[in-house]
């Protein structure tokens, strides 16, 4: 399927189901996401945080990716997720990714270096990225603290600019990330990153979304996209607000969470990879709360 350009995008960092043996298993995947195929989401994130990226080695990641690619059938689009300081290492992962039939990748902007802000290494880092990478790029930038940014105006101009280049993933920061569409480039899609900010992000000016709550309802997330596009914001703050406390557990509480949720809505997510622990009873309940009050249930 070719990437869209004009429509509003939404993905989501697609999980892992696992077996008792706590290996992934891959029929409940493409099960999966055969199941999101009936809904609006846009295309699917493998390899990433709500896969449990940190969880797995790079054949499993592999297997993940064409898994996901063969059971989509041509119908959505891959990203793969990689996380790596080294651009070579991103180039070789991108050109495995994209064999094995990932469409794009997503890029970690690198950590601040110690004392300070990251320095113009951000520039030259995916310079070397989208030159090497047989794919186009997404950039996230997600730093270890959400108050402290890994990247500048300047440098987000310049990497945004870059062909290759597909769309921006903002930050938490949202103080700081409300000067970000003053920077980025008029050819990279601004992507907001969380349930919570869905609206706060379209109002400064995102096209699209790569969130958790993209996996749970994403019907609902490009509802409250589309309406603040047509400035229907008193419509999307409502739709926002019904969001915000599945949000709040699911941002709490993790990749149990997410699986949880996928699994009263019908999929079959299983547990967490061990040893993470799946939610108590307690947990459960409040997120089956938080489901009914957004209408999921």
């Amino acid at each position: 399927m070719p990437i869209p350009t004009e429509d509003t995008i939404v993905v989501a960092p697609t999980p892992n189901p696992m077996r008792a043996d706590d290996t992934i298993d891959h029929d409940k995947l493409a099960a999966n996401v055969e199941k999101w195929l009936d809904t609006e989401l846009s295309g699917f994130v493998v390899v990433t945080h709500g896969g449990e990226e940190l969880q797995f080695g790079e054949p499993d990641k592999l297997e993940s990716v064409k898994t996901v690619v063969q059971a989509h059938k041509g119908q959505r689009f891959v990203i793969a997720g990689i996380d790596s300081p080294s651009s070579t290492e991103v180039i070789r992962l991108a050109n495995l990714y994209a064999e094995a039939g990932a469409d794009m990748i997503r890029v970690r902007i690198p950590g601040a270096a110690a004392g300070g802000r990251a320095s113009s290494g951000n520039v030259e880092y995916f310079e070397q990225v989208t030159e090497g990478s047989p794919v186009p790029v997404v950039v996230i930038h997600q730093p270890r603290s959400s108050l402290t940014p890994d990247t500048s105006p300047q440098e987000l101009a310049e990497i945004t600019a870059m062909d290759n280049v597909f769309s921006y993933i903002l930050s938490l920061n949202y103080r700081w990330e409300c000067g970000v569409p003053l920077s980025i480039h008029e050819s990279t899609q601004l992507w907001t990153c969380n349930g919570s900010i869905v609206l706060p992000g379209q109002m400064i000016g995102a096209v699209g979304a790569c969130l958790f709550f993209g996996n749970w309802a994403p019907g609902l997330v490009k509802q409250v996209l589309d309406l603040g596009k047509a400035g229907k914001y008193a419509e999307a703050n409502k739709l926002q607000n019904s969001m915000l406390h599945a949000d709040f557990l699911g941002m709490s509480l993790g990749t149990a969470a997410l699986k949880s949720g996928l699994n009263m809505l019908g999929y079959d997510a299983t547990v967490p990879r061990k040893p993470m622990l799946p939610l108590t009873p307690e947990q459960e309940a409040e997120l089956r709360a938080a489901f009914e009050e957004c209408g999921l249930l």
